[in-house]
């Protein structure tokens, strides 16, 4: 679902579950045909070197921000990539504005920048563990609609992605690091902390989503119950993206057939 400005949305009347009359068997064929596309488009972005791409993934705590991302990246060439994790603030970037550290992270001219949490967090986190004021929220969410144009203006185009996943679903998850092996590592103890928190999370995500959707930056709204579902709504997305920047290959500067290679 593609937000739209001056209309609200609230998350609770969107589908985690949604498959938009897809299967996990029809998607397969569908998933690796678009990862083709996406090869040929990053291409010739990436020998354009004129415009770039940033895609912010965000969500609650198992929403698969990481399959995410390891699914894009399979169609993507190494050579056109910035990944960014975006982790709690070190003390160096907190000792500069909230923007500081992931202005750093924007992509160059040809790249597509892939961003895991991003400068939303600084809005999400603080509203609701209630360390800012609605003021100041209200502030930072300016300065995010400002920086985010600034962006725009200079040739990026961006994708905001928010997975959308249900709480039993993350319950399920949650169970499944327990109970894995190889999946143990990625349990926290904060995320049942953060989990207790879910509505007061939900409410402050409707409000940032409302309040940060402009014209050059809306959010997509990925139902992300099902991973395979989640995989493709974001390819067919980034592809589809790419297809109307139709990047070009740049002309030769000089005649093929003049080059005689000894």
């Amino acid at each position: 679902m593609l937000t739209e400005p001056g209309h609200e949305i609230r998350l609770a009347d969107i589908d985690p579950r949604e498959t938009a009359g897809y299967s996990k068997s029809d998607s397969a064929e569908k998933i690796q045909r678009l990862r083709e596309k996406l090869a040929e488009l990053q291409e010739a972005l990436y020998a354009e070197h004129q415009r770039s791409v940033l895609v912010v993934v965000q969500g609650m705590d198992t929403s698969g921000k990481d399959g995410a991302i390891k699914s894009l990246c399979l169609g993507l060439d190494p050579n056109g990539v910035q990944l960014t994790n975006f982790k709690y603030p070190t003390a160096e970037e907190r000792d500069h504005d909230f923007l500081w550290r992931v202005h750093k992270a924007t992509p160059r001219k040809g790249s597509v920048a892939l961003w895991n949490r991003s400068h939303y967090e600084d809005v999400l986190v603080p509203l609701v563990h209630g360390e800012i004021t609605r003021e100041k929220w209200r502030e930072r969410c300016a300065d995010i609609n400002a920086f985010e144009k600034l962006l725009s203006d200079n040739g990026a185009t961006i994708l905001k992605f928010f997975l959308h996943i249900s709480r039993d679903e993350q319950k399920c998850r949650l169970e499944a690091r327990l109970e894995e092996a190889h999946k143990l590592w990625k349990f926290n103890l904060a995320d049942l902390q953060e989990r207790r928190l879910w509505d007061d999370y939900q409410m402050a995500y409707d409000d940032v989503i409302n309040s940060c959707t402009t014209g050059p930056a809306p959010w997509w709204i990925v139902p992300a119950d099902r991973k395979w579902m989640r995989n493709l709504v974001m390819l067919e997305t980034v592809v589809a993206t790419l297809e109307k920047m139709k990047p070009q290959y740049p002309a030769a500067e000089f005649d093929p057939k003049e080059i005689t290679i000894e």
